[in-house]
C-alpha cells in the first residue's frame, strides 16, 4: 500500500513575542503546518469567516491587557470548539494551575523550550488519519476531469490537498453524498457560492441551457451533476464491490445555517480540497469550489486498493480492439 499522503494543515498562529513566533514557524514547517497570523483585533472575525483550519496556537499573553490569552480561548472556543488550542505557557508546560473548567480549553500546554512535545499531539489531533497517496492523487484527478467536462472555456487549477478540523460551511450551495465501500463509509461534500456560479451559467460557460435568466434551480442543477460525475469516479476507482462487513450504524447529521456549520457526530478531521475555475477570456469572475471528505461511519485505509481495468472487460465495452 502507499505510504501516508504528504498533506499539509493551515493552523493560526496568535503569538505576538517575534523570537517565540520564529521558533513556532520553524516547527510548523518542520510538521507540515502552514501558519497563519492575524492582528488581535481581528481575530474574531478571522474565525468566523470560511478560513479553514486544523488547530490554534496561543500564547498565554496574548491580546490587550484586558483581553488575553484565557479570555481569548474562551471566545475561540465559542465560535470553533471543533479546533484544538495549544496554550504556550512561561514557566510551566501543563495545566495543572488553571481551573478545571479553562484546563477544558486546551488540548495541550507547551513553553517554547519545548514545543518539540506537541508533535505526538499533533499527530493525535490533526492527522490523526492517514490518507493514501493513491486516493489522494485520484480524487484531484476525477474531480478535475469531472469539471471540465462540465464547464467551457475555463481552467481548472488546484491546491495541494490539506486537513481541516473545523466544520464551517463555504458559501450558501453545498452537496452531500454518502460514500460506502468496505474500506470507508462517510461523505463527500462540495460547497460553494451562489452568485459566481449564476455567472458562469448566465456566460454559458456550462452545458446547461437555460432558455431565459438563469435561476437557483439552474445551478442547484450544474452541481449536483458534477457530484454525480465525482461519485460515479470514486466508485469506479476506489470501491470494490464485496459484501460491507458488520452492522452499519449511522449518526444523525446536524447543519446550523446560521453560523453555517455542520457536524457529522466525529470528531475526525477532514480530507480537503480546493478548486479555482477561471474563464480564459476573463468575462465572468472566477468560481471556487471546496470539496471535503469526512470517513465519519467507517474508516480502514488498510483495505484500499484502486480497481484494477481488465483487458477483457476493455474490448467488451469498445474501449479497447485489436489493431
Amino acid at each position: 500500500m502507499d505510504d501516508q499522503a504528504e498533506l499539509v494543515s493551515k493552523v493560526l498562529v496568535l503569538d505576538e513575542d517575534a523570537e517565540c513566533a520564529a521558533r513556532i514557524k520553524v516547527f510548523c514547517d518542520t510538521n507540515s503546518l502552514v501558519g497563519l497570523r492575524s492582528q488581535s483585533g481581528n481575530v474574531m472575525s478571522v474565525l468566523k469567516s470560511n478560513v479553514d483550519l486544523g488547530a490554534i496556537f496561543l500564547s498565554e499573553g496574548y491580546g490587550s491587557q484586558d483581553t488575553q490569552g484565557l479570555s481569548f480561548a474562551r471566545q475561540i472556543h465559542e465560535i470553533r470548539p471543533e479546533l484544538p488550542i495549544f496554550l504556550r505557557r512561561q514557566a510551566s508546560d501543563n495545566l495543572d494551575d488553571l481551573h478545571e473548567l479553562e484546563r477544558g480549553l486546551f488540548s495541550e500546554a507547551y513553553t517554547i523550550d519545548n514545543i518539540d512535545k506537541l508533535t505526538t499531539v499533533i499527530g493525535e489531533t490533526i492527522f490523526s488519519l492517514v490518507y493514501p497517496n493513491g486516493l489522494v492523487r485520484g480524487i484531484t484527478e476525477i474531480t478535475k476531469a469531472a469539471l471540465e467536462s462540465q464547464f467551457k472555456g475555463v481552467e481548472v487549477s488546484t491546491e495541494a490537498p490539506y486537513i481541516v478540523r473545523d466544520r464551517i460551511i463555504y458559501g450558501e450551495l453545498f452537496t452531500l453524498i454518502p460514500l460506502e465501500s468496505n474500506w470507508c463509509r462517510g461523505y463527500m461534500m462540495l460547497q460553494t457560492e451562489e452568485q459566481p456560479l449564476m455567472g458562469f451559467v448566465e456566460a454559458e460557460k456550462t452545458h446547461l441551457v437555460t432558455g431565459s435568466a438563469a435561476n437557483f434551480r439552474d445551478i442547484n442543477h450544474v452541481l449536483g451533476e458534477v457530484t454525480n460525475l465525482v461519485w460515479g469516479s470514486f466508485k469506479n476507482r476506489f470501491v470494490s464491490y464485496e459484501a460491507i462487513e458488520g452492522r452499519q450504524s449511522q449518526v444523525p447529521i446536524i447543519v446550523n445555517h446560521l453560523h453555517r456549520y455542520i457536524s457529522f457526530g466525529s470528531e475526525d478531521p477532514q480530507l480537503c480540497f480546493r478548486y479555482t475555475l477561471t474563464d480564459i477570456n476573463g468575462t465572468v469572475p472566477s468560481l471556487v469550489l471546496y470539496q471535503r471528505f469526512v470517513f465519519n461511519l467507517s474508516w480502514s485505509p488498510d483495505k484500499f486498493k484502486e480497481n484494477e481495468a481488465l483487458v477483457e472487460d476493455l474490448f467488451d465495452s469498445g474501449e479497447l480492439e485489436l489493431f
